[in-house]
């Protein structure tokens, strides 16, 4: 059974003013095209389709707004990177995103999901610092963990926390094997919930331990 079992699609945007009300708490999903975004929040969620996966990275071309619960949204962001479309679209995602970022108050958190196996690109520490102007939490997926072999794995989950210290709380994942699932429900529970005298926006809710 899903511990959603109230979560629903809203709509999708492809400008501001095409947004959900901006009140309750969101949190935002954003990785590489073709990192494992949609399996990460179709297993976080327990919803198979919740998120629409393809085998054809970049598929994700809309902000799609995602009801979990009453006042909490899940937001799936333009995946990047490896999606194949014109550089007029990759400037409007580029000014979407940015905009989204600085003006979205209900936003309480980022997931950035990463590749394991690619590790951070320069896209990845642009959303980063999206998310850093404005004091969200960050915290990183590292999926397909069940490519590497486990050392491998522990390797780059290492290294990774070393280079972001207090900037993100990072764990490994997979969607395939349903390994780090409540380690990230958890992250995002605290990101949905933060406590009463804290605001969506710039808040610190707490995440697990890295």
């Amino acid at each position: 059974m899903s511990q959603y079992p109230d979560a629903r699609f809203l709509k999708s945007a492809n400008r501001a003013g095409q947004y959900v009300p901006d009140e309750g708490v969101e949190v935002a999903f954003a990785g590489r095209s073709n990192a494992g975004k949609s399996s990460a929040i179709n297993v976080i969620v327990n919803r198979r389709q919740f998120a629409r996966t393809s085998k054809t990275p970049g598929r994700t071309q809309l902000v799609n707004f995602f009801s979990l619960r009453d006042g909490q949204r899940l937001v799936d962001l333009p995946g990047y990177g490896f999606a194949r479309v014109a550089d007029q679209v990759r400037r409007h995602w580029g000014a979407l995103l940015s905009g989204y970022f600085e003006t979205r108050r209900s936003l309480a958190g980022l997931f950035l999901i990463v590749d394991v196996r690619r590790r951070l690109t320069d896209y990845d520490r642009q959303m980063m610092a999206f998310a850093e102007s404005v004091a969200l939490p960050v915290h990183v997926l590292l999926t397909k963990a069940d490519k590497l072999k486990k050392g491998q794995a522990a390797a780059a989950l290492s290294e990774l926390r070393r280079e972001l210290g207090d900037r993100a709380s990072v764990q490994l994942f997979s969607a395939t094997r349903r390994e780090g699932v409540d380690t990230a429900r958890a992250a995002l529970e605290a990101m949905l919930s933060p406590g009463p005298n804290v605001s969506p926006k710039g808040g610190s809710p707490d995440a697990p331990q890295r």
